[in-house]
């Protein structure tokens, strides 16, 4: 039930609703509850595959964009576009940053960026981001 926890807290942090699940995931190190590499796993696995809705709404934001419950604004999905094309694909190393990042995931879906690379970058900056996270909680930095 733990890591089922940690990483459905991981995954709606990910998508464009508010969360944390960085203090859940310390919480959880400090009071050494769980395996480090299973709690690693099931935040990384869940921040991931809410990055992967958010690319997928990003895949058919033309069709939703106008809609009243279209969880982003315009200037958010402005600046987040900008931010895309500025730095290019490998700013998805990033993902993880709050406020750009989940727009960021959503834009890389609205360009239709290679769903392989997309995934590959976000999983690598996501994954060494917890790994930094559980470091730090465990005294290990």
């Amino acid at each position: 039930m733990l890591y089922i926890s940690l990483f459905f807290s991981a995954l709606i942090s990910a998508t464009l609703l508010p969360a944390s699940s960085e203090l859940l995931l310390s919480g959880l190190v400090v009071k050494q509850h769980g395996e480090l590499f299973l709690l690693w796993l099931s935040a990384t696995t869940g921040n991931v595959l809410g990055s992967v809705i958010n690319y997928y709404l990003g895949t058919i934001v033309s069709r939703v964009e106008d809609k009243r419950w279209f969880p982003v604004s315009k200037p958010a999905m402005s600046k987040a576009q900008h931010q895309f094309e500025k730095y290019g694909v490998y700013s998805l190393l990033f993902a993880w940053v709050p406020v750009v990042g989940d727009p960021l995931t959503l834009v890389a879906g609205v360009f239709r960026t290679r769903f392989s690379l997309f995934l590959l970058l976000v999983a690598a900056g996501k994954g060494l981001r917890y790994a930094v996270v559980i470091g730090l909680a465990a005294g290990f930095m």
